[in-house]
């Protein structure tokens, strides 16, 4: 048995969770996320706790048994808690700044780069060389947070570029001089 599959979900005051069919629609204080999972897995909810159970031990079954666990549960912190990724921006010249809905990173390129904020995402920026991207949906804010840092990554010999905050750079030693 899988030990994460296992596992019951609390559900926590304030949030709503519907199953129709193979269909897990959650609804709580920061929006609202459905999800479609597979039809051979049996998702339950008894008395505020969610079940996820598998019929077979076939192998495509026991890998869908924990994902499909760890899905709703990120279903349900997303809109009780929400999610956040901080970048940092790591380099002379390179800012970002936001105009409304827009978020305009100078990049060392020749010209500024805009990107419209996608929907359900919201970005801030607090400093030039810091972004915060927040959102309900954990899947959308790291896709858009790896979108953002894949413009300029960071680099090991001078540490240019967009970084998570927590990630680490290894650094290089460059070309010795005379």
């Amino acid at each position: 048995m899988s030990r994460i599959g296992k596992k019951p979900i609390e559900i926590p005051n304030g949030v709503d969770v519907k199953i129709d069919g193979q269909n897990v629609t959650v609804k709580g204080p920061k929006g609202e996320l459905t999800q479609s999972f597979d039809k051979d897995l049996k998702i339950e909810l008894n008395d505020g706790v969610l079940t996820v159970e598998r019929p077979n031990e076939t192998k495509r079954i026991k890998a869908l048994h924990g994902l499909t666990r760890t899905l709703i549960e990120n279903m349900i912190i997303g809109v009780t808690e929400g999610y956040s990724k901080q970048l940092e921006i790591i380099g002379t010249g390179y800012r970002a700044a936001k105009k409304g809905k827009t978020l305009s990173l100078n990049l060392g390129f020749s010209h500024p780069l805009d990107l419209e904020d996608p929907e359900g995402i919201e970005v801030e920026v607090p400093a030039p060389n810091s972004i915060i991207i927040r959102g309900i949906d954990k899947q959308q804010v790291g896709a858009y947070a790896a979108y953002i840092r894949r413009f300029r990554e960071p680099e090991p010999y001078k540490g240019k570029g967009i970084k998570y905050i927590d990630e680490y750079v290894r650094r290089k030693v460059g070309k010795t001089g005379k």
